[in-house]
């Protein structure tokens, strides 16, 4: 099975005045490295993979919380990036099966849009025999 897309959430990308807040706080006591390591861990912890047939979520360091969707199976898709966002080339998505709450939410991922158009595009190919 190929991956298709296989990404971690972004640091300096997805929030540049925020990373270089927490440089500048480095010499404070050490405040800036605690809050860029969090940041780290957090962005780390989290995964969104696609592949031919499904996608899966995957959260956590200790304990992991995973979701898998399968492409059939996904209603619609939404991307949401600010302006600062699309300059950097990162974002939101929101992936949705069936009712009015998202069954996958990931934010920060490296190009949204791409995510939702190979999900676009695998719903349309034929099923593979």
């Amino acid at each position: 099975m190929s991956t298709l897309y296989s990404e971690h959430p972004v640091m300096f990308k997805n929030n540049p005045l925020g990373f270089i807040a927490a440089i500048l706080l480095i010499p404070v006591l050490g405040i800036g490295l605690l809050i860029l390591l969090n940041w780290h861990l957090r962005n780390k912890s989290s995964k969104l993979t696609v592949n031919e047939h499904e996608i899966i979520y995957e959260k956590g360091l200790l304990s992991k919380e995973r979701s898998e969707i399968n492409i059939n199976s996904v209603r619609t898709t939404k991307v949401t990036q600010s302006f600062f966002n699309r300059l950097f080339g990162v974002g939101s998505i929101e992936i949705y099966t069936a009712g009015d709450a998202p069954e996958i939410s990931a934010h920060g991922l490296p190009d949204p849009n791409k995510i939702s158009e190979l999900i676009g595009a695998r719903q349309n190919d034929e099923p593979m025999s």
